[in-house]
């Protein structure tokens, strides 16, 4: 979730930058998750903000370009760099090139030609492969059974003999794989544990490439990555733990609910109700045109409010399309409602739990606090505070504390 990022109350955001970055509030939300993401190699500060810097609110187009250009530059000098022999440098920048193309991506989301967003993913992914080939670390390229279409994934192998301690990190609705490995995934190789990431339902090449929409039903998802990893022998199956973000915080918990497996789980926030973000903002006329059964009235009503070619609509399509439901905004936010957590599902809950909980969070605030009150027996709290720099969703600013806190409960839980 970023360009459409709600703002903040300006006492969230960490002085001297409680103006952000940009005065765009999803542009601003960007740039700091572009910065956050530096500390673990997936940025540098300076470019970022050299090509942001230039670009006016509201200009999609603009903005698109700016990460477009930027990705695609460093991924030449990546490329160059790989073919003069300088690996460790070809590697690094392979990465932010990865990272920068794919807030490209998502900025093609607000843009009416779909084909754009289509030719950038795969700028995008190629970028990542190159990183991935040239990292220094062994990687198992690994294929999930699901359905018809398997999902991609890359295991990370930490120096030394196996069995290893493996985290799965378990993606949300639009990020970039790349972040997920610069979200937590090199400070976890690092001290020791295999990395596995993937595409899941829904997510980036499953989606782009393929058409495979969500399921809320995520432990059909998880079932299969650690089938599919306990069968290795270099993966010790007694200390699997998974880390969900963004909506993923919801994704994990309904994992939880049936896949037992994981010796310790952590979502990055917790989120118990996904369509709380979509219906906030939706009149109150709009939600009684859903409810009543009526969705073409429905999609009449917000057609006259959205011009077709506006970012809006286009950013309101790319919302839509993971649930795989057309054309229909209405099909779309109805869909939403099942990706919810009863009460009677988090009973079920018995793996180890940890739960951020960030100052301000945008999408689904106090929503962390909810999955740990149902919960009480098996989760623990982590709350990440404006005076600290950890607020926001996802923390964008707080790369290293987050990653230190999560880390350490993990070593404490798994071992």
């Amino acid at each position: 979730m970023t360009t459409d990022a709600p703002t903040p109350p300006r006492d969230l955001l960490s002085s001297p930058f409680a103006g952000g970055f940009a005065t765009d509030p999803g542009f601003d939300f960007d740039v700091r998750l572009a910065i956050g993401h530096s500390v673990h190699g997936g940025g540098d500060p300076g470019e970022i903000l050299a090509a942001a810097g230039p670009v006016g609110a509201g200009d999609t187009a603009g903005w698109f370009s700016a990460w477009r250009d930027l990705g695609e530059r460093v991924l030449d000098e990546a490329d160059d760099a790989a073919a003069t022999g300088h690996h460790a440098t070809a590697a690094a920048r392979h990465l932010r090139a990865a990272n920068y193309l794919g807030f490209a991506v998502s900025a093609a989301a607000a843009l009416p030609d779909g084909d754009t967003l289509l030719t950038t993913f795969r700028t995008h992914r190629r970028a990542w492969d190159a990183f991935v080939d040239g990292c220094g670390h062994p990687v198992a390229r690994i294929t999930v059974p699901h359905g018809g279409q398997p999902l991609p994934g890359a295991l990370f192998l930490p120096v030394g003999a196996g069995p290893h301690r493996t985290l799965v990190l378990n993606n949300g609705s639009d990020e970039a794989i790349s972040r997920l490995w610069t979200d937590l995934g090199r400070p976890a190789l690092a001290r020791g544990w295999a990395v596995f990431v993937f595409d899941g339902p829904g997510q980036q090449s499953q989606l782009f490439e393929h058409g495979v929409p969500f399921r809320p039903d995520w432990e059909a998802v998880l079932a299969p990555v650690v089938d599919a990893l306990v069968a290795r022998d270099d993966v010790d199956e007694a200390r699997l733990a998974v880390w969900g973000v963004s909506q993923a915080g919801y994704w994990v918990p309904r994992a939880l609910t049936v896949e037992q497996r994981f010796a310790a789980a952590v979502v990055d926030p917790g989120v118990v109700d996904v369509s709380t973000s979509w219906f906030a903002h939706l009149p109150r006329e709009l939600v009684d045109l859903l409810d009543g059964g009526d969705p073409d009235a429905f999609d009449e009503y917000l057609r006259q409010g959205l011009t077709r070619d506006s970012p809006e609509a286009a950013m309101m399509r790319f919302r839509a399309r993971p649930y795989g439901v057309g054309e229909s905004f209405g099909a779309a936010f109805r869909a939403v409602r099942a990706y919810r957590l009863s009460q009677e599902q988090a009973a079920d809950i018995r793996t180890p739990l940890l739960i951020t909980d960030p100052d301000g969070e945008q999408f689904w605030p106090g929503q962390s606090a909810a999955l740990a009150a149902m919960t009480p027996e098996v989760s623990a709290l982590e709350r990440f505070t404006a005076a600290e720099g950890g607020a926001m969703h996802c923390e964008p600013l707080a790369r290293l504390r987050v990653a230190e806190t999560v880390l350490d409960w993990l070593d404490d839980t798994v071992g």
